[in-house]
């Protein structure tokens, strides 16, 4: 299956401590490039993302964002450094003493920096928890690109259906156009006096007939229509193969329009580009 490079995903991930949302989105590019934008305490999953996303992707310029909600509610539970706390009593009371015994609040004792902590979260644990959301979305960002994927591989196979049809129209008319080529140039020496059995008429047919020879295009077109079938169903990163197959195409097109001699042909030829550039359009977004 063939993966589209744009796309988008979230996923939410709540727990005591709070909530967090990652957003992944991509567009269109030629190497793979991340972009993310993570709160200053998960700086560090920057490395794991990066390589789990090289992992999983080929190309793409893919922007990754975190958004971290702490839960109020979930306050830490406090402790008292007692010893700390028994050293800044001792010295509270000296100082009374010799202060003639003014009395000390117990309150400035437990603001002193130190004497009272809040235990620190588990951020081991939260930013466990967060690789696993990651994930997650991670999951459904590859789940949309292949859904768009098969929209796009759907789009090509009927285009490549169409270009089939043009040139086997091309090839059943040839016979007809050869024929009908060869009466005119016939009637022109009929009009000029020359004899038709001359040379020089002999020579003008194989001119037509070396002009006119798109036996070798068609042929061409058919393999380049099986080759891009062949690429879709392999599926994987195939953007890149797909987008030289369009080159081919477009040879083939332009060949067969530079060698017509009959409105048929030509119209054939201008349909055979619209059809490549449809294609093209939607192969510059696959991966």
């Amino acid at each position: 299956m063939i993966h589209s490079m744009t796309a988008f995903a979230r996923h939410e991930v709540k727990s005591d401590w709070g909530n967090a949302i990652w957003e992944i989105r991509s567009v269109n590019q030629r190497f793979l490039e991340t972009y993310f934008r993570l709160p200053e305490q998960f700086r560090g999953l920057e490395p794991v993302l990066r390589e789990r996303f090289r992992k999983q992707l080929a190309r793409g310029k893919v922007e990754c964002s975190l958004r971290f909600n702490a839960n109020p509610a979930a306050k830490s539970n406090l402790t008292i450094n007692e010893k700390l706390a028994e050293q800044l009593i001792s010295s509270a009371q000296w100082i009374n003493d010799k202060a003639g015994n003014q009395g000390f609040n117990p309150v400035d004792i437990m603001r002193w920096p130190g004497v009272m902590e809040a235990e620190e979260a588990d951020m081991d644990a939260i930013s466990a928890e967060l690789l696993k959301g990651f994930d997650q979305a991670l999951n459904d960002f590859i789940a949309a690109r292949a859904s768009e994927g098969a929209n796009m591989a759907t789009l090509i196979t009927d285009r490549l259906q169409a270009i089939g049809e043009q040139a086997t129209k091309v090839k059943a008319h040839m016979p007809e156009i050869i024929k009908w080529q060869r009466e005119r140039i016939q009637e022109k020496f009929n009009d000029a006096g020359i004899d038709p059995d001359s040379t020089r008429l002999e020579q003008e047919l194989v001119l037509m007939a070396q002009k006119m020879d798109v036996d070798e295009e068609i042929d061409r077109l058919f393999s380049h229509v099986k080759e891009t079938q062949k690429i879709l169903k392999k599926g994987g990163a195939q953007g890149r193969r797909l987008d030289f197959m369009m080159q081919e195409f477009n040879r083939e097109a332009n060949t067969l329009g530079s060698k017509s001699i009959n409105t048929d042909i030509t119209a054939a030829a201008v349909e055979l580009k619209v059809l490549i550039e449809q294609m093209r359009e939607q192969i510059q977004n696959i991966e």
